[in-house]
């Protein structure tokens, strides 16, 4: 575990508490990671800002729910970054596509590929790893569905298969994953 890793879960342990320093500590050591994942999602800024403020309220009451032996804290933050801007888009519907020229305003201080803002770094090589060792089609749909954040309707939509078919993908996928993982 780094020493981010170990700041991190005692900032969310402090949270837990009711100690709102520790929460500004969580949100200034995570908040451009987590924005990036909303922002990839709902696909506008001032939206994505929106979610974000949901997701640190959500982390405000939640944090005791944290359990470090089920995972790393980023690993949890951007679930509830990735749950949160999906409700958005159920809610609201997905808006249009970011023009290219928009993402460079997003304050991450380092280019992260897709897999790095869903996991932490040392769980990013595992994971990219165990997702090549899936069939192609169950990739892509997990891709698609995770770091894309598209419904599973609009992903069969896009993949073109029945909507069962996609969600019997996803589902065996993430079974794959799961395995490979050791989780």
């Amino acid at each position: 575990m780094t020493d981010r890793q170990t700041q991190l879960i005692d900032a969310l342990t402090g949270t837990a508490a009711g100690n709102r320093g520790s929460l500004q500590t969580v949100y200034e050591m995570t908040s451009a990671k987590v924005f990036g994942t909303i922002l990839r999602i709902v696909r506008r800024r001032e939206v994505a800002e929106d979610v974000l403020q949901d997701v640190y309220v959500k982390v405000w009451r939640r944090a005791g729910r944290f359990d470090p032996s089920k995972g790393s804290p980023i690993t949890w933050l951007c679930t509830i970054a990735r749950n949160s801007a999906l409700n958005d888009v159920r809610r609201n519907g997905r808006q249009q596509e970011l023009a290219e020229e928009e993402f460079p305003d997003v304050a991450d201080t380092k280019i992260l590929a897709a897999d790095d803002w869903l996991c932490a770094e040392q769980d990013s090589a595992a994971l990219a790893d165990c997702l090549e060792e899936l069939r192609a089609d169950h990739r892509r749909t997990i891709k698609l569905a995770f770091f894309e954040g598209l419904s599973h309707s609009e992903l069969a939509e896009r993949v073109n298969v029945p909507l069962g078919t996609l969600k019997s993908w996803i589902r065996r996928g993430l079974a794959g994953l799961k395995g490979c993982l050791g989780g």
